[in-house]
């Protein structure tokens, strides 16, 4: 701590570092705290060889790095990896030290955290965490680990940083992601990377229509038989990418039927944390800003925007439906005005919360099961629709303002875009599809690559207002 001796802060020291190790550190027995004194500097030396200089509110700074090997890491290959740390400001109690291998897509290889002679656990803190450094000091911080064996990854990253509990001191300069991580290196594994798919092709998906006596009950149950062979979106992903995106906070999926009188969907959403929270005889509130799912139906299949629709259900069976001329329009956000509020889907749902609803990390996610009148698409050129007729949907699972989709907008929009919404063609189970639309029509469940998770603006954009970033989302 600032203002204290790096003598006293030694002495509180009562246990030893932890032995270089893999992942996570462990407890050791008892060292002489002389030990640790080879790790704290009172100047930065002058040969560091890689600058970062990234400063942590002005309590600490990532000054910079060695590492060894430096070009490529293979396949259980052992790092070498030196951070030196200086003291600027107080750091209150509890705070410590943690170093992230990631992939390229960002997921988590490793988590070094407790590796290293600083930050060897000690009952509830690292031996020598940031609570306890001197101002001025430079400490430096070493890190030996093994990379995993059979890496996929082209490249890996690493990222560290300063954290308790759930907070992490902020970054205001230096290289650093949106999660408050100084990116420390960038390390190739001699991996060949994977061709990506072309994810700006439009997702297909052959729906078949229900068999004949087979029935839907919508009680958000899914368990007739129906369901168990549906057509499936497979996993949503993320908005602006296209690709998988498991740190957003909500993903989802979503299940398809037809008949004569309903189109079906049931949604299955993954969360931790469920969120209702409209008053139980709300009409048409604005679902996205908290938690639901959506559907985008646009009946021509032409994605021109022109006579599309929107409805949303949210965990506590509220719904949210209108119907639009065309790309957001007709909209007012200063008169409540998003479409033809008084169209009605006459949607008939339920829903079923796998947890407690409105709890944080309360629950596991929900299920939205929905039938839609053909009826209610008076828009529609023809109801209800015939073999191998397309039209365009896209259904998303929102969160505040944001969420994932079946087919991504990649930057073309906001939720709206109907040219960016997938093809659903219907179909008859077990028979061909008319010659005109069987060469688009994949079979149920090869609709596109399965990936997770999305962030985007929604019906209340304009239409100029961006896609976001992966991983960055955007206002509904």
């Amino acid at each position: 701590m600032a203002g204290r001796s790096s003598k006293w802060a030694l002495a509180f020291i009562t246990v030893a570092m932890v032995g270089m190790g893999c992942v996570g550190g462990s407890k050791s027995a008892t060292v002489d705290k002389e030990a640790l004194k080879q790790y704290i500097l009172d100047a930065p030396p002058a040969n560091i060889p890689h600058r970062i200089d990234a400063d942590f509110e002005g309590k600490a700074k990532l000054l910079g790095y060695a590492i060894s090997p430096e070009g490529t890491v293979g396949n259980g290959a052992e790092v070498k990896l030196t951070l030196y740390w200086q003291c600027t400001g107080k750091i209150d109690e509890g705070w410590g030290l943690f170093t992230h291998v990631l992939d390229n897509a960002g997921n988590r290889l490793l988590n070094i955290d407790n590796v290293g002679p600083l930050r060897a656990w000690v009952d509830t803190h690292q031996a020598l965490a940031p609570s306890y450094w001197e101002k001025g000091k430079v400490y430096v911080d070493e890190q030996t680990f093994r990379m995993p064996d059979n890496m996929t990854t082209p490249e890996v990253t690493i990222v560290t940083g300063i954290w308790k509990g759930e907070a992490r001191l902020k970054i205001i300069s230096g290289p650093h992601d949106n999660e408050n991580r100084a990116i420390v290196a960038h390390l190739k594994t001699g991996v060949a990377p994977k061709p990506k798919p072309n994810l700006t092709m439009i997702k297909t998906l052959r729906v078949d229509k229900l068999a004949d006596k087979e029935t839907i009950t919508i009680d958000g149950k899914l368990d007739e038989e129906a369901w168990k062979k549906a057509a499936t979106t497979g996993p949503f992903v993320d908005v602006g990418s296209g690709e998988p995106n498991p740190s957003f906070p909500v993903q989802g999926s979503a299940k398809l039927l037809w008949d004569d009188k309903n189109f079906y969907v049931a949604f299955e959403v993954k969360s931790r944390t469920v969120v209702g929270g409209w008053p139980k005889d709300a009409k048409d509130p604005h679902l996205w800003e908290k938690d639901t799912v959506e559907i985008m139906v646009d009946p021509d299949g032409d994605g021109d925007n022109k006579d599309y629709y929107e409805i949303q259900i949210n965990p506590q069976n509220l719904v949210f439906d209108t119907q639009y001329d065309d790309y957001n329009k007709p909209k007012d956000d200063s008169k409540n005005v998003f479409g033809h509020m008084e169209w009605s889907a006459k949607v008939k749902s339920a829903v079923v919360v796998q947890g407690e609803l409105d709890k944080p990390n309360g629950a596991q996610g929900y299920t939205v099961e929905a039938a839609i009148p053909w009826a209610s698409f008076a828009k529609a050129a023809r109801t209800p629709p015939k073999p191998g007729d397309t039209w365009r949907f896209n259904f998303y699972a929102m969160k505040n303002n944001s969420g994932v989709a079946w087919s991504p907008i990649l930057g073309q929009g906001n939720f709206h875009r109907a040219s960016r919404f997938g093809r659903v063609v219907f179909a008859l189970p077990g028979q061909p599809l008319p010659a005109a639309s069987a060469s688009a029509a994949p079979g149920p469940s090869s609709s596109a690559p399965a990936a997770p998770s999305a962030s985007g603006p929604h019906p209340l954009l304009p239409p100029h207002v961006p896609a976001p970033k992966p991983s960055a989302p955007s206002p509904h």
